[in-house]
């Protein structure tokens, strides 16, 4: 008997269910809500997606639980010392997809897509200078699972790449940063920043007033990340000054995002609806089966997340 435990609405609830039973033929999934009082005794391991807190206490023999997704910031800044180990979702599928659309908004930033947009809209007939992509510095912030396949797919077309993880590390045909230090000089030769980094204590405003200032004027900025490792005002006095020419940006503090909120409206920005690399039910009930299969016969959890890291 394994819970599926979510505050996501019933029918995305019902198709994660689904998929997640066609995955382990062998368990039984049942939505939180569903489990007796007795069964609840007895789970040693939960699947979870935004779940309740009170839900997983609920729940006194289970010793790790199976997010469905890669970011579990807000599972652990919801739980205050939880008994059990966290396992977040390591999908390669998913670190695909997410160099796909990484590779998708360089090339809008890079070919100057926002410019061209402007000038049909005023009419305006006007070639611009073309810039070959090996003279195109990208710096990708982030060097964890999708960082290194994004960084990688970069380069693969011509780019030149750059990175920068907390903690140092190396990967072929990729200049790598770490450290403070690292992060100033990866920031001021970065004519694209793409951020890919987990929220944690240490990312959160981490691209604030100064760290923006540190990019070459007229950089462009993309956030597949979460919202709140940007200042908002200070992005939005960057792009005004004209020190920053465009930011694509897919997460934000709050989602949907308000529709009173000045990104809407402004023009060097493209909002999008958190749709860079979202979880696909078959491939990730897939990798949880897989995991829980391996849990069943050696008892051995998978890697679990840092709770001090965030992931």
């Amino acid at each position: 008997m394994i819970p599926f435990v979510s505050r996501v609405g019933p029918s995305e609830q019902a198709v994660w269910i689904k998929q997640l039973s066609a995955a382990m033929p062998d368990e039984i999934i049942l939505p939180f809500s569903a489990l007796t009082l007795e069964q609840r005794q007895q789970c040693d391991v939960a699947i979870v997606a935004n779940p309740n807190p009170e839900d997983l206490m609920a729940l006194p023999a289970l010793k790790w639980v199976h997010s469905v997704w890669a970011g579990v910031e807000r599972i652990i800044n919801e739980l205050e010392s939880p008994t059990f180990s966290i396992v977040r979702l390591v999908d390669a599928n998913l670190a695909n997809t997410m160099s796909e659309a990484v590779l998708a908004w360089t090339l809008f930033l890079h070919r100057d897509m926002p410019a061209y947009a402007k000038q049909q809209a005023d009419q305006l007939w006007c070639p611009r200078p073309m810039v070959q992509a090996q003279d195109r510095r990208i710096g990708v912030l982030g060097l964890g699972a999708l960082g290194r396949v994004s960084a990688q797919r970069l380069a693969n077309n011509g780019f030149s790449v750059a990175g920068w993880s907390r903690s140092e590390k190396h990967i072929e045909g990729i200049q790598c940063f770490h450290g403070k230090d690292g992060l100033t000089a990866l920031l001021r030769q970065s004519d694209i920043l793409v951020c890919l980094l987990p929220l944690t204590s240490e990312t959160k405003n981490l691209l604030n007033q100064q760290n923006l200032s540190y990019l070459p004027n007229g950089a462009s900025l993309i956030n597949f990340a979460r919202g709140a490792i940007i200042d908002d005002h200070a992005l939005l006095a960057q792009l005004d000054q004209k020190h920053l020419s465009h930011a694509v940006l897919d997460v934000f503090m709050q989602e949907p995002l308000s529709t009173e909120h000045a990104y809407w409206s402004h023009k060097s920005v493209t909002v999008l609806p958190h749709i860079s690399a979202p979880t696909h039910p078959v491939s990730a009930s897939q990798i949880v089966a897989s995991n829980i299969h391996h849990y069943r016969l050696t008892g051995l959890i998978p890697a679990v997340v840092d709770p001090i890291r965030g992931y």
